[in-house]
């Protein structure tokens, strides 16, 4: 008798098939029955609920929150049972005493900076063990470029010397022998910003020949955005690196309705024979720190000299003029509109009373202009300021989840005070409001782009599909009531809908109540797929 039954479930598979009625049945944590009649020893009633794959979140910034909070009912309570941490080139693994502390600094807006934190490892393989060490959900890992290339060269805006480029080669190779699933870079975050095309293919060609994929954050999501696409493209091209484009859009009024030539120039190189695939969020306004926003030249050096730029008058009007005359290349080469940017959170509990403000309203009040405020805002709070910017557009958000290369990706941030509703909303979303309400995706197509879709980029072993052999990473889901509740003021609120959540046949989610159960394990890239240890 298999150790748990579902009785009665509409298994939708992760394949994008049609949903079926059936018997499931897990015995030691993978799923060994799927029929009609079966029996098990603890049985749950699943008649009128969805049985689907647990979801993939292909773009998450959890890489130090599911340290802190391992339980991580953000991804727990809408379904999640594996993300990709590692992302945008920046996070915390491999680094060394030098260049900790910088990324702490760097990523504290991201992630936090928790007082009497163990930081116990250096490598990529001591960071997924110490996932190993008890989470509620699953994990890959992308080696970050920024990360990379700060061990090579430190924050310096120039090419590399050959030297340089061999020890990131090097370093990139290590972290894929260590469980990597492929390489991130933040080509518009420093110091990833400062690589040329030259130095990303050099680096994907390890990954390539690895058997890994790169997730690029591109060069601009503004007034460059397709140039950037062309250039992630060519990079895939001359390396034979597979391209996983990350929250894959085209944001501000000059992209508006242009997402058909994203997707164009997607479908080119793919009938070309390029391996792409993306992932988007199902919202309007993107997330970031307010210190993404500045001009590349203004980050060289690292957190402390860009701190000190903002305290030298020169600098400040220099920057003044790249924000309001040029456009920055941090704000994707347009002029910023500080109407469009809302403080989400601050590092000083001091400045809490701005969260939730634009920063033209802060001018406004203090009668002075958006871009003093930002330069006033990110010296006070040593860059640790969060923000949301309301750039997007609703047909290309659309536009872009309808491709077949789709994947879903929260890009969720879980510090400050009222963080993008989108770390807890993002997979409940997609399946009520685009699919049920609107009619946007079928069921069984949403289900796919948070399943079996991301599973095969990962090269996921026995995972992401509903078939007997896999792991049983699973959400029973109720299709008339799964909701986002998520909002802009109430940026924490659990998904509706959610009723249970099975991480390697463990509960993690039962009657829509956390259990506390850790069973998530660092899925480490294999000769033999992408699998646990």
């Amino acid at each position: 008798m298999a150790d748990l039954l579902f009785r009665g479930a509409t298994v939708v598979d992760g394949t994008g098939a049609p949903r079926r009625t059936a018997d499931v049945t897990v015995t030691g944590g993978l799923i060994d029955g799927i029929g009609h009649g079966l029996t098990g020893r603890r049985v749950i009633d699943a008649d009128g609920l969805v049985l689907a794959p647990g979801f993939i979140d292909m773009h998450a910034h959890s890489d130090l929150r599911l340290l802190v909070e391992p339980g991580h009912p953000s991804r727990t309570t809408q379904g999640v049972t594996c993300e990709v941490l590692g992302q945008d080139g920046l996070s915390y693994a491999p680094v060394d005493d030098t260049t900790l502390p910088a990324l702490r600094r760097q990523l504290a807006g991201w992630n936090g900076d928790p007082d009497g934190f163990d930081w116990n490892w250096r490598t990529v393989g001591g960071y997924l063990d110490r996932l190993d060490g008890g989470a509620a959900v699953n994990t890959c890992y992308l080696v970050p470029h920024g990360s990379v290339r700060m061990l090579a060269m430190g924050w310096d805006d120039r090419p590399p010397a050959p030297a340089e480029l061999d020890r990131m080669r090097e370093t990139v190779a290590r972290g894929l022998a260590e469980g990597a699933v492929g390489l991130s870079s933040g080509l518009s975050y420093p110091p990833g910003m400062y690589a040329g095309t030259a130095e990303l293919v050099a680096l994907c060609e390890v990954v390539a020949a690895a058997g890994g994929f790169h997730a690029p954050h591109q060069r601009s999501y503004g007034a460059g955005a397709l140039e950037g696409y062309a250039e992630m493209i060519a990079i895939a091209r001359a390396s034979g690196c597979p391209l996983h484009l990350t929250h894959a859009t085209m944001n501000f009024d000059v992209n508006r309705g242009r997402a058909g030539e994203l997707l164009a120039l997607v479908d080119r190189a793919i009938a070309e024979g390029i391996d792409i695939t993306l992932d988007s969020y199902p919202y309007l306004p993107g997330s970031t720190t307010l210190a993404a926003l500045l001009p590349g030249w203004a980050a060289v050096g690292g957190p402390g000299a860009a701190l000190a730029r903002l305290a030298d008058p020169a600098a400040r009007e220099r920057i003044r003029t790249d924000m309001e005359e040029k456009g920055s290349d941090g704000c994707h080469g347009v002029v910023a509109d500080w109407a469009t940017v809302q403080i989400s959170g601050t590092g000083d509990p001091a400045l809490a009373g701005l969260v939730g403000r634009t920063v033209a309203d802060v001018a406004a009040e203090r009668g002075t202009t958006g871009t003093t405020v930002f330069l006033d805002l990110l010296q006070a709070d040593r860059l640790a300021t969060t923000i949301l910017q309301h750039v997007g557009h609703e047909e290309n958000v659309r536009t872009v989840m309808r491709h077949p290369a789709h994947t879903a990706g929260s890009d969720g941030l879980l510090v400050g005070d009222r963080p993008h509703p989108r770390a807890w909303g993002t997979f409940a979303r997609y399946l009520g409001h685009y699919a049920r309400d609107e009619g946007v995706l079928t069921l069984e197509g949403a289900i796919a782009r948070m399943t079996g879709r991301p599973a095969r980029r990962l090269r996921l072993d026995r995972r992401g599909l509903v078939r007997p052999g896999h792991h049983a990473d699973l959400v029973l889901l109720d299709p008339l009531t799964v909701r986002d509740t998520a909002d802009y003021d109430h940026p924490r609120r659990p998904a509706a809908g959610i009723e249970h959540v099975y991480v390697n046949g463990t509960a993690v989610l039962a009657e829509g109540r956390p259990t506390g159960a850790l069973p998530g394990r660092a899925l480490r890239r294999t000769d033999r797929g992408t699998r646990a240890l």
